[in-house]
């Protein structure tokens, strides 16, 4: 009993560690916009080995790409400069605002 309530205070206490902060999280949004699980594995896998990034959240509905990041390694200048490699811009999304997805824009990547 002793041996599990150890484990899950050691688990809590991890994912505390790891939480997000505005320092070392940067969402943005793309042109041209995500359309389907390609357009997201495309930019996941464009990001996947950047140095520093810990873990990547893509949104197709609210059109956000969330980059969580270790700001000692790169900042979010760097990252946002990196989607140009694989076909896409990078804006960052300021706090509050709503991205509206252009329904006329068309998927190059299927």
């Amino acid at each position: 009993m002793r041996k599990l309530f150890f484990v899950m205070m050691l688990a809590a206490m991890t994912a505390t560690a790891n939480a997000k902060s505005e320092s070392d999280t940067l969402v943005v949004t793309t042109t041209p916009q995500m359309h389907c699980a390609n357009c997201e594995n495309k930019i996941k896998d464009g990001l996947r080995f950047e140095k520093g990034v810990k873990d990547i959240i893509t949104s197709v509905e609210e059109q956000t790409v969330t980059i969580v990041f270790n700001p000692k390694k790169t900042d979010k200048n760097k990252l946002e400069a990196t989607f140009p490699k694989f076909g896409y811009q990078a804006r960052e999304v300021k706090k509050g605002e709503k991205v509206v997805r252009n329904m006329d824009e068309q998927c190059d990547n299927m």
